[in-house]
């Protein structure tokens, strides 16, 4: 039996990265830093650095499951981020266990799209994922060329071909979509769209330069879970999750973290001091 719980606990499904700038690692930063208490199941294993991935090796459907039930059977899990998914069987499963335990809130964030713009995901995969999990998702997180893949259009290339997704995202079987805008570095100011049924919320900040960016989408959508475990609305957990990781972007380089894309920075704000 499950006790109710009052500290904001997020569970993340997702990959590992060895290198612990995005994936599971990320996760569990992002969801410590913005207040909550984390939980995982991991999805795969990646051999992985801030030059790239050099192998991945997926966790069975079945042991996967058996995290779930673990987590779920003990923990008060208030919401669920959602990751790298590698296959249908393990989208399948997890739907199904989400369906069982019902979660107050989902996020999912459709890790399909390479850096390389290779697709993670087999076309049969993808329409799992958008027959099964969008539809029980509060809010999916896709940057531009994941977005074009879930539609099956071009990637855009400006903001008035952002602007242009709109309503085809309204189509899809799910509640809420948050547009990414990261992928457009010709523009002055990063703009992410929240779009609803019947509204469009803009989030822009100013571009950081800076090559420490690498995990900026685990760690987004996971502080959004974070911020709705601790009780905001979908609105104030995006403005506060946009808030918290622009500032890792802007504090980024503070870091030396490997010889290619570095990590941006979870704990900017601090650190705990052992002589205070």
């Amino acid at each position: 039996m499950v006790t109710p719980s009052k500290t904001p606990i997020t569970l993340t499904i997702a990959g590992s990265d060895s290198g612990g700038g995005a994936g599971i690692q990320a996760d569990i930063k992002a969801i410590s830093a913005t207040g909550g208490y984390a939980c995982s199941a991991i999805t795969a294993l990646t051999a992985q650095n801030t030059l790239g991935v050099s192998g991945i090796l997926p966790i069975s459907p079945e042991f996967v499951e058996q995290q779930l039930d673990a987590i779920f059977s003990d923990l008060d899990v208030k919401s669920v981020k959602i990751g790298m998914l590698s296959d249908t069987k393990i989208i399948a499963m997890v739907a199904k266990k989400l369906q069982q335990y019902q979660p107050n809130h989902l996020v999912i964030d459709p890790v399909m799209v390479a850096t390389s713009g290779d697709l993670l995901l087999q076309q049969d995969a993808i329409s799992t994922l958008k027959d099964m999990l969008l539809p029980l998702a509060d809010v999916i997180t896709p940057n531009l060329p994941e977005a074009a893949a879930l539609l099956g259009c071009a990637v855009p290339q400006t903001d008035s071909e952002m602007d242009a997704l709109i309503e085809d995202l309204r189509q899809l079987n799910t509640k809420t979509v948050l547009l990414k805008g990261g992928h457009l570095e010709q523009s002055e100011n990063s703009t992410d769209l929240l779009i609803t049924a019947d509204d469009v919320f803009r989030f822009s900040t100013h571009r950081i330069q800076t090559k420490n960016t690498h995990g900026t989408g685990c760690t987004l959508s996971a502080a959004i879970a974070s911020f709705l475990a601790q009780g905001y609305d979908l609105v104030e957990a995006v403005t506060h999750a946009k808030g918290y990781i622009s500032h890792a972007i802007y504090h980024a380089d503070s870091l030396d973290i490997g010889s290619g894309h570095g990590p941006v920075h979870h704990f900017f704000a601090g650190h705990f001091d052992p002589t205070a």
